[in-house]
């Protein structure tokens, strides 16, 4: 993931302390119930497709905006599929983040996908039952992107927790 021009401006005044930032998932399926997954350039893994929402804008612009960046395929957001505060990250030159992550269910809607910025090495589309290895993290998003259920959300800490 490449960090957005106005995150270095605040890395330059706040150091490395922890920033809290918004970050937006897509699991984009198509017509024949296919997801689309990237290969990242930074682990070479495969994964869902995000990225960090720039100032004013919304969390679904940020999703179908991620999506074209990193992949060129259009899509249009239909529901949001799970809302997650996530463990802080130490990443290697010592900033701390910590995402909130939202993800969305996004169908697809137009484009040839291809690795359209440099973020992903490759992308693809793949049946449910044959997915390529995923860390938790992607996989957990998919299945609930694909399962009709409500949205997910870690429940309230209760006094004492």
């Amino acid at each position: 993931m490449t960090t957005p021009e106005f995150i270095r401006a605040i890395r330059a005044g706040a150091g490395q302390q922890l920033l809290l930032l918004p970050g937006v998932t897509a699991v984009i399926v198509d017509d024949a119930d296919r997801v689309l997954l990237g290969r990242r350039a930074d682990t070479g893994r495969w994964s869902v497709i995000g990225g960090i929402a720039e100032p004013g804008e919304q969390p679904a612009t940020t999703a179908v905006r991620e999506v074209y960046e990193e992949t060129a395929v259009r899509c249009v957001p239909e529901r949001v599929v799970l809302v997650e505060m996530l463990a802080p990250i130490v990443y290697p030159n010592g900033d701390v983040c910590q995402f909130q992550d939202i993800t969305f269910r996004c169908r697809f809607t137009g484009g040839e996908a291809r690795a359209h910025d440099g973020e992903l090495l490759e992308v693809a589309w793949f049946q449910a039952a044959e997915l390529p290895p995923l860390e938790r993290f992607a996989l957990e998003r998919v299945r609930r992107a694909l399962l009709d259920e409500p949205t997910w959300f870690a429940p309230p800490a209760t006094d004492g927790d």
